[in-house]
């Protein structure tokens, strides 16, 4: 059923954006009414003029809409920026004068389902990173300003200018607290809990989404320079660190043929001595020109992921080079979409292995042809006619 559904493909990132942008949409007719999108096109031109009780919820919507794209890409800082816009939105509701408990359950669902399926948001690049960093401290610093600004009123002294809201939105979210301005009804206050929240996580995670990956190129190229003493040419690349990796890598070092391993973490200290590594993701162009991919005999992608194998087949493709791909499949319901990439050899051994037990049991022959075929899946060699 998962197979013929292909659920892998679209569960559960595309209906957990769906019903972002649903709930995002429901917040924003609640607050706004059927005229919101006008106020949305207004801010779009520039036009911040607005009365200052439309801008926190049209920020939240705005930002709830904007995160629903990312989860659709599996964005990790769209998922993070997700949860913390979906807990703002219920802060919203409690402190707002809308009974709105249908819409009050609806966010506290999607928060559980958000946090239910936090593995399959793991994509990340420095590019869309950035991008959404930008725009969501753009949209925490206006929430946080014209919210105060709005809510002026309920602090002691009154902020009555945006210059003061300014000023009392950047203390909150850094959290410095000087404590000259002080909020002083439950509304107020459940505004500046969900200020200092937001503050801390997005400048954490902002931070953290923009500057790991650079880190992280940089510790990859630390490790490629020291391990690229081996002229990557005509050499082997094997990709992944499964039980199948590691076997192919050992009985090619054993028969005296070149091999880089490519991992995508890297190697404990003392762990591959002497062995030529590259670290990074495998399906990135870069990282595969660094473990000489280009120049490479074959690349051998056997990783744990059949999906990621695929990929891997692809870039290489995309490299335009004379290497041999390799692709292991490891659940046979994907065998048929990994063949779809076209790989020079699909191994599956993990596919033989039912078969060949009740082959063995039945006392039916088993040919190196049956073999070849089943293991490698290729045709059996037909034998030289003459």
């Amino acid at each position: 059923m998962q197979q013929l559904l292909h659920t892998s493909y679209w569960f559960p990132h595309v209906p957990l954006a769906l019903l972002l942008g649903l709930g995002a949409l429901a917040l924003l007719r609640l607050d706004l009414g059927a005229d919101w999108q006008h106020y949305l096109a207004r801010l779009a031109g520039g036009q911040f003029d607005l009365r200052p009780s439309v801008l926190p919820p049209l920020l939240i919507g705005l930002g709830l809409l904007t995160m629903a794209i990312g989860l659709l890409l599996r964005s990790r800082l769209a998922w993070t920026m997700a949860l913390l816009l979906a807990f703002t939105a219920l802060v919203n509701l409690l402190a707002g004068a809308h009974h709105a408990h249908v819409l009050l359950v609806y966010f506290v669902l999607l928060l559980v389902a958000l946090l239910t399926a936090w593995r399959h948001f793991s994509r990340s690049s420095v590019a869309a990173s950035t991008l959404f960093a930008l725009t969501s401290v753009a949209m925490l610093v206006m929430y946080a300003t014209f919210g105060s600004y709005y809510l002026g009123a309920d602090f002691r002294p009154a902020i009555t200018d945006l210059t003061t809201a300014l000023y009392y939105a950047m203390v909150t979210m850094s959290t410095v607290g000087y404590g000259d301005i002080v909020p002083v009804t439950p509304e107020a206050k459940l505004f500046a809990v969900s200020v200092i929240v937001l503050g801390v996580a997005v400048f954490a995670t902002s931070l953290t989404a923009v500057i790991a990956p650079m880190v992280s190129r940089s510790l990859q190229r630390i490790v490629n320079r020291k391990g690229s003493d081996m002229k990557r040419e005509n050499h082997f690349v094997v990709i992944g660190n499964t039980s199948l990796a590691i076997n192919t890598w050992r009985e090619l070092a054993r028969r005296g043929r070149p091999v880089t391993r490519l991992l995508r973490e890297a190697p404990a200290d003392g762990e591959l001595v002497g062995v030529d590594v590259a670290v990074g993701d495998p399906s990135n162009l870069d990282v595969l020109r660094q473990a000489g991919a280009h120049k490479a005999e074959a690349v051998l992608a056997m990783l744990a992921d059949d999906s990621e194998n695929a990929f891997v087949v692809l870039a290489v493709k995309e490299l335009a080079g004379n290497a041999r791909t390799v692709a292991a499949v490891n659940d046979a319901s994907h065998l048929s979409r990994v063949k779809l990439v076209q790989p020079d050899v699909v191994i599956a051994p993990q596919v033989l292995g039912g078969e060949l037990m009740a082959m063995l049991l039945s006392g039916e022959e088993v040919t190196g042809d049956f073999v070849l075929q089943r293991v490698f899946q290729q045709a059996p060699v037909a034998p030289p006619k003459g």
